[in-house]
């Protein structure tokens, strides 16, 4: 929806082309930041991806880099790249509402530590983007903002809760954005707008005071379910944003230490006679034929053209939902919430309201405590057979935007959470898992794969989506809305 720079000729609209170009300073911070809200203002009416902007302090940041490089100084490798921040994890001095009335008007007193680090890379905030209320639901709408939509038909779902970022990578607002995902709130927005996203294993990448921080109800709920990371048109962004952001935190019990290859690519000649297993269904799911399709032939392809070992076969699992809802249920402060809403009058609806209300008991929340460990023992013992699990992201591709979920998945009445089966499995394990855009539906909608790997080996599955990237380039397919090609010969 906007015309390429006449002045240019090639696209450099990644991450770390557009640190290169700013380095190099063959174009400026400013103008990196100038065409990020250019864009912002050309599609973002449709799109409802950002809930709140932060212009003068975008513009601020990158005067300061632009200085920096003509005084001769190093800057970091991010150095100037315009990235969006989900709503839910907290930007020192910008509004951060979670998607909650109750927090219409909070500005925290402290970033995220990933804000943290990425700015001292170079980074540059432009905004922060929409999300369903405190992250409870894989959708993009709460009673605060407008609903996100997706950039491939704006009548459908973005999916959630990292709906807007998802929405804003997708269009080229930003070359990157970081979301969070306590369920597959990365995963699931990424695989339905048609790009790459990542959460990394538990521990790698550290929160706070996102989900750790006892003073704000609903904020901190997610505690052993969350983690952070990007969404990206490509793996190697993703990458680089991971090594960025990892390593310990003082204020994060759960970090873990820094490893230098653990973002690292290999290349795909490496992946050679891995072993893979695949599952279209996990052997419960219900699931649309054109997303069952698409991903056995890209679990294929693994096999095809890069030589690995594949084999369909499910893990020995039962479907985990029941578990994961009460941990979901155990990690929020109920009465926390109940209180503050009551105090404004407020009435939560949707999945958190019924969150609230369900009738939880000690044994209940016990027993998915148990379950929890047998799922993680489970899977232990599948990944000692596999380097990876190949599944669908999720059971559909985009549906009507406002709805929590279809009626039905491939002529079979479902509840509404029944398009979602893949994705919290490996938050109750904390094995790191990628979506990787693997095709489109009859209906030209964008599908995922799911790629997860071992504990701790977040090199592999990044690794194994590059080299997918590579068979089944998606970078420069643009949805109908989008931005074009806003830089070059930079």
């Amino acid at each position: 929806m906007a015309e390429a720079d006449s002045r240019r000729g090639a696209v450099l609209e990644t991450a770390s082309s557009l640190a290169r170009a700013i380095r190099s300073r063959s174009l400026s911070a400013r103008e990196a930041v100038a065409a990020a809200f250019e864009s912002i203002d050309a599609v973002d009416g449709m799109l409802h991806a950002f809930c709140t902007l932060d212009r003068d302090a975008a513009f601020a940041r990158a005067d300061g880099i632009d200085a920096q490089l003509a005084r001769g100084e190093a800057v970091g490798p991010l150095a100037g790249v315009p990235i969006a921040v989900k709503d839910l994890i907290a930007t020192r001095g910008l509004r951060t509402t979670f998607g909650s009335p109750l927090y219409a008007d909070f500005v925290p007193d402290e970033s995220d530590v990933v804000v943290e680090r990425l700015e001292a890379a170079g980074a540059i905030v432009v905004g922060k983007t929409n999300v369903s209320e405190f992250g409870y639901g894989p959708v993009g709408h709460n009673p605060l903002f407008p609903t996100t939509r997706n950039p491939w038909n704006p009548a459908l779902t973005s999916g959630g809760s990292s709906a807007g970022t998802a929405a804003a990578v997708a269009s080229g607002m930003v070359p990157f954005g970081l979301g969070s995902d306590g369920g597959g709130s990365i995963r699931i927005p990424a695989a339905l707008c048609g790009v790459f996203g990542m959460k990394a294993s538990w521990g790698r990448v550290p929160l706070y005071p996102g989900c750790r921080d006892e003073r704000y109800p609903g904020a901190s709920g997610w505690e052993s379910l969350e983690h952070i990371g990007p969404l990206s048109r490509t793996v190697a962004d993703a990458a680089l944003a991971l090594a960025v952001m990892a390593g310990p935190s003082p204020n994060d019990r759960h970090s873990i230490p820094a490893e230098a290859a653990a973002f690292r690519i290999a290349a795909p000649d490496a992946l050679r006679g891995l072993r893979i297993a695949f599952s279209a269904d996990l052997g419960f799911a219900a699931v649309d034929p054109d997303i069952r399709r698409l991903t056995t032939a890209a679990a294929l392809s693994f096999a095809d053209a890069l030589g690995c070992r594949i084999e369909a076969v499910d893990p020995p699992l039962p479907d985990p939902q029941s578990a994961f809802e009460a941990i979901v249920a155990l990690d929020t402060d109920r009465a926390g919430l109940r209180q503050l809403a009551e105090a404004q009058g407020y009435r939560f609806t949707g999945p958190l309201g019924r969150l609230l209300e369900g009738a939880w008991s000690a044994d209940d929340f016990t027993a998915a405590i148990m379950a929890r460990k047998g799922i993680v023992n489970a899977m232990s013992r599948f990944m000692s057979r596999f380097d990876l699990l190949l599944t669908p992201t999720t059971s559909v591709a985009a549906f009507e935007a406002d709805r929590e979920g279809p009626d039905r998945i491939d002529g079979r009445p479902v509840p509404a959470s029944a398009w979602t089966p893949f994705s919290s499995l490996a938050n109750l394990t904390g094995q790191p898992a990628a979506t990787v855009p693997a095709g489109f539906t009859r209906a030209g909608l964008p599908v995922g794969l799911q790629i997860m790997g071992r504990h701790l080996d977040d090199a592999t599955v990044l690794s194994a989506s590059a080299a997918f990237e590579q068979l089944l380039p998606w970078g420069d397919r643009r949805p109908p809305v989008a931005i074009g090609a806003r830089f070059a010969d930079a």
